[in-house]
């Protein structure tokens, strides 16, 4: 195996992981996937969130609505060399609700930065988008990959 494949193979398991620790509702697991100086560029305000706890507050707030948290990430495509990787992939949040009420969820496109941080892979950056209808200024939720 290439050091590249062994390199891919580790960054698709730290992926892996996080949806994982995403059903589990594990930040302790999470905290352990980002870099403590994650910036993400995630969907909720504001345009960006700084540093582990940010990011891991966003979580918090889905694991607030969400009893049951389900995570598919979907078409994930990497690049990657000995110290620095990315990717993209198409990401859906769905599950349900503390009443019952089952959410199904909206695809989202999801961009990940990765780099070594001694023998391990860390996210150093996401972004996650819907498309934008540029003419009304809303993001159109209802795509599929």
């Amino acid at each position: 195996m290439t050091t590249t494949h062994h390199h891919e193979d580790a960054i698709r398991q730290v992926l892996g992981s996080l949806v994982g620790a995403l059903h589990a509702k594990d930040l302790d697991a999470l905290r352990e996937i980002y870099a403590p100086d994650v910036v993400s560029f995630d969907v909720e305000p504001p345009l960006q969130h700084v540093g582990i706890d940010a990011k891991l507050r966003n979580w918090v707030r889905v694991f607030d609505t969400f009893a049951t948290v389900e995570y598919e990430l979907r078409d994930l495509t990497l690049t990657v060399d000995d110290h620095v990787a990315f990717g993209h992939a198409f990401g859906r949040l769905r599950g349900t609700l503390g009443d019952g009420t089952a959410v199904p969820g909206t695809w989202v496109r999801g961009t990940f930065g990765l780099r070594r941080d001694g023998d391990r892979w860390v996210v150093a950056h996401d972004q996650v988008s819907v498309p934008l209808d540029v003419r009304s200024g809303t993001g159109i939720t209802d795509l599929e990959p």
